[in-house]
């Protein structure tokens, strides 16, 4: 098959991985990891405008290398090629292999916060999507000593707290290790966090089998969804994840 794949660039590494073993012949175009700051709506309006410019005729299916990341890809529309999605909340099913592995991990660490390769490596984004995120126009993306000069130490204290500690409810890192680490460089850095915030720290093993079978097009019913020309994207707030309507 010929294949379109528009991804999220921190799966850069695995995607790559997955797709020099894949027999089918794939494009592939990575967007920015900002695009998850902006806010759902203007995300699938990025997203859509991927999708709309891909060469109508010219593959057998688009494939989005995306979960529905809060409601980032409810209302893709399929053009004149299927496309196809996981079932994914987001990324971090990717990275584990199944949702179902993801929901039993997460239910079992809570206030886990996970890091891998791609993710840290992405993590600054100095272009016009930082300028248009939530947090910046909000000021949540504010440091406590900024907001200290501003408003004064009570109200800092209040914001801080309420607004711009995006971290008060994690006690624990988890580095998923992929197998295509340059090094331990960011497991390191990871662990190194960990340690400077107080909180504890897990490496696991990720799996590349779900993203394997995504570009090999081995698409079973219960792992992704095919969405035909013209139906679109919409969540279901059930196991499956997502549907077409």
């Amino acid at each position: 098959m010929h294949l379109k794949l528009i991804s999220c660039e921190i799966l850069v590494r695995e995607v790559c991985a997955a797709v020099a073993r894949s027999s089918n012949v794939i494009d592939i175009e990575f967007l920015p990891k900002g695009l998850h700051d902006i806010g759902s709506a203007a995300m699938m309006s990025r997203l859509q405008s991927s999708l709309d410019r891909v060469e109508q005729g010219k593959y057998d299916a688009v494939l989005f290398g995306y979960g529905l990341c809060s409601n980032g890809a409810a209302g893709l529309t399929a053009r004149s090629s299927p496309l196809v999605i996981p079932r994914a909340h987001d990324c971090i099913t990717l990275f584990l292999g199944s949702k179902e592995r993801y929901l039993q991990y997460f239910n079992s660490n809570p206030g886990v916060y996970f890091k891998t390769t791609g993710w840290i490596e992405r993590s600054e984004d100095k272009s016009e999507l930082r300028q248009l995120s939530i947090q910046r126009r909000t000021g949540m993306d504010q440091s406590y000593d900024e907001l200290l000069q501003r408003y004064g130490e009570e109200n800092a204290r209040y914001l801080w707290d309420e607004l711009c500690n995006y971290v008060k409810n994690y006690r624990q890192l988890t580095f998923i290790e992929m197998g295509v680490e340059p090094d331990d460089r960011y497991e390191r850095q990871t662990r190194e966090e960990a340690v400077s915030r107080g909180w504890s720290f897990e490496k696991v093993r990720g799996d590349l089998s779900l993203i394997q079978r995504f570009v090999d097009g081995n698409w079973n019913e219960s792992e992704f969804l095919i969405v035909p020309p013209g139906e679109r994207v919409v969540p279901t707030y059930q196991d499956n994840i997502i549907s077409i309507e």
